[in-house]
């Protein structure tokens, strides 16, 4: 009995244990509390905004991009609805995900609804194969926050609407399979002002990153608003060219967004459960952009259009003398802003630039503003107002033409025997030998200086488009390019608007709507308004005027005076009188400028041939007595000016006046030939 109550070594080693025991079970408890408390009182919120990403996206909502217009009211750029076909990588196929393991057994995935999908957009082999191989790319890792769940890929653009109605009937069968409402831009003229209203195009990378730089998903939203205050995302579409890309600010507008329920396969949910899980505010709706009235008339475009139609290339401006607005960009070959916009496909529009960009009457190229052409005999009222306001040239004057001029050992050739002219009859006749002689008592800084003066050789300022400086020379450019070695012969071409002098149509139109209004060189101004979609006006421009031109009343007289007489003048006879339109009140100045292009042998010989043809010129102001617009026609390579160019202008101007008398509310009259002789006799001879 006595050895039962004496203490065994074993329970005393046992109840040492039990205490450490006792002390790892409390430290145990505590730390699952501890844990515990952290998860669900300092980190709850946290876990549970985590929670709440996983059943709620937000969704965005793409805003309208506001719509273009003419002067009148006519629709030139406008968004259409489109509807595009994105899948989440991760759900569509789960089978290209990583494979996972539980208790070592494999864990089997969902089943791909990607098969399914590619029969109802009838995608042919290839077509898979590539989605295929961008989905299994996507999904190397299985992380939330990875390209396989977060990261949508578009499979189909502007879906057909029998594709999108199969795909929202069968909705329960395509997990991951989202169908996104997607405005596109819709051209109704098609490749009409092409080049002044430009395309859209998806953002590229390089701009992209200028808005959404490394880390920018983590910053704050002010400090992320602040460096992209557009919102632009992947896949938007930006302006590209012309006002899209201008005024791009004005027309895009601001994204909004709606929150979603989605179950655990991605498909969206509704329905009183689904919204009472959706917290406040649900929704924020997209503010569409702002409308822009332009300052053109697509009714006169689409004469331009028509008047153009036998030649291959060119170029044509017609701008408000009153005020400097542009009524007219025309720029030919064109091209379909519909097909590069991406409105018609993905493929549809690599194709388009492949061949737009290989062929060689350049259709990319605006040849309003970003081409640069030697003026021709544009550029002699501008030689002749640099005589006549430094006093040395008399315009009683007279020079013999002989049909050439024997300078050097060069000889400069003039298009006609002109006999013995002086300063009005050479600018109407156009004769060379006369501004050869001038250009040796004037020299050539006079000359660049008036040029310069109205505007040649100088960006406008329009900015729709990359704008060609052009070029007037001086005799230090000359002194810089060939080391100081300047010749008098290079003022002689300078004179006749040859050589290194270039200009753009654009620049020549606002100088001779400088000529035509006493001596004011306007800003050119393509929006005349910007408005709400309702048609109120949010804000007004109103002309500009770039610079006032000190210029004497009588030397300008006499310049205007010679023009009319280029086109009326019946004696001499000027150079756009056989090509004149009777019924219309014009003066303006023809131009033939050499092109210089020498044929390669393995040329086509027709490309050839069309490539070494003159550039025909003609600038007009209407009506003579008190010009309202000026337009300046350049066939590219077309030859004659005034047998090619003068009849263009001429048909634009009779319809100018004819859209003016029908807005106006009455018919157009013939003018009476008694008026001619009457313009024409006044000032000197």
């Amino acid at each position: 009995m006595s050895d039962l109550l004496v203490s065994r070594s074993d329970v005393g080693e046992f109840r040492k244990r039990y205490k450490w025991m006792a002390l790892f079970a409390v430290l145990g408890f505590l730390t699952i509390v501890g844990r515990l408390f952290d998860l669900q009182a300092l980190d709850g919120t946290d876990y549970a905004a985590i929670a709440h990403e996983n059943i709620i996206r937000r969704v965005g909502l793409p805003t309208t991009r506001g719509v273009i217009r003419d002067a009148n009211g006519k629709v030139l750029a406008s968004s259409r609805p489109s509807y595009d076909v994105e899948v989440v990588p991760g759900r569509v196929m789960p089978s290209a995900r990583p494979v996972r393991y539980r208790n070592g057994q494999v864990i089997p995935h969902d089943p791909d609804s990607w098969p399914r999908l590619a029969d109802i957009l009838r995608l042919n082999p290839e077509e898979q194969r590539t989605f295929e191989a961008r989905i299994r790319a996507a999904c190397t890792t299985d992380d939330d926050k990875s390209p396989c769940w977060k990261t949508p890929i578009r499979v189909r653009d502007d879906a057909p609407r029998d594709v999108v109605a199969e795909l929202k009937q069968h909705s329960d069968e395509l997990a991951g399979v989202d169908i996104v409402s997607v405005p596109v831009r819709f051209y109704p003229y098609k490749e009409l002002a092409a080049h002044l209203l430009g395309y859209v195009a998806e953002i590229d990378p390089e701009m992209l990153a200028k808005y959404r730089p490394a880390g920018y998903d983590q910053l704050p939203r002010e400090e992320q608003q602040r460096i992209n205050p557009l919102g632009y995302e992947g896949g938007d579409f930006v302006g590209a060219t012309g006002v899209e890309h201008a005024w791009e600010s004005y027309l895009r507008g601001q994204r909004g967004w709606e929150k979603r329920v989605v179950d655990a396969r991605g498909r969206y949910r509704s329905g009183p459960e689904a919204e009472r899980l959706i917290d406040a505010p649900g929704r924020l709706d997209p503010i569409a952009g702002r409308d822009l009235r332009l300052t053109v008339d697509v009714d006169l475009e689409q004469a331009i259009d028509k008047a153009m139609r036998p030649h291959a290339a060119g170029a044509v401006v017609a701008v408000d003398v009153r005020t400097g607005r542009l009524l007219a960009m025309y720029s030919k070959p064109s091209f379909d802003p519909n097909e590069l916009s991406g409105g018609e496909g993905h493929q549809r529009m690599r194709e388009a630039f492949n061949r737009l960009y290989a062929d060689p009457l350049r259709p990319m190229l605006d040849k309003t503003m970003s081409g640069a052409f030697q003026p021709g005999s544009t550029m002699k009222p501008f030689s002749a107002l640099a005589a006549l306001e430094d006093h040395l040239v008399d315009p009683e004057h007279t020079e013999k033409c002989e049909g050439l001029l024997v300078f050097g050992h060069r000889i400069f050739r003039c298009s006609h025997v002109h006999g013995t002219v002086h300063m009005r009859e050479a600018i109407a006749r156009s004769c060379n030998v006369y501004f050869f002689h001038l250009a040796e008592t004037v020299g050539m800084d006079r000359i660049a200086r008036i040029a310069t003066e109205f505007g040649l050789g100088q960006k406008t300022g329009l900015g729709t488009n990359p704008e060609a400086p052009g070029r007037i020379p001086t005799r230090s450019w000359y002194a810089l390019r060939y080391r100081g070695q300047f010749k008098v012969g290079y003022t002689l071409n300078m004179a006749i608007g040859e050589g290194d002098a270039i200009v753009s149509p654009l620049q020549l139109a606002l100088a001779y709507a400088a000529i035509g209004n006493g001596g004011t060189l306007y800003q050119p101004q393509i929006v005349k308004a910007v408005e709400t979609s309702d048609g109120t006006v949010v804000q007004e421009f109103p002309p500009r005027i770039r610079r006032q031109i000190t210029l004497q009343p009588d030397n300008l007289r006499r310049v205007t005076d010679a023009l009319y007489d280029v086109v009326n003048d019946p004696v001499g006879p000027g150079t756009a009188y056989p090509a004149r339109d009777p019924s219309l009140d014009v003066m303006g100045k023809t131009g033939t400028a050499q092109t210089g292009f020498v044929a390669k042998k393995d040329m086509d010989p027709k490309m050839a041939w069309f490539l070494t043809q003159n550039h025909a010129w003609f600038t007009a102001l209407a009506p003579a007595r008190s010009p309202e617009i000026a337009v300046t026609v350049l066939v590219e390579h077309g030859g004659s000016g005034p047998e090619i160019a003068v009849p263009v202008a001429m048909q634009i101007v009779h319809e100018y006046e004819r859209l003016q008398s029908i807005r106006l509310g009455h018919t157009p009259s013939a003018k009476s030939p008694a008026t001619q002789p009457q313009l024409r006799d006044r000032g000197h001879p």
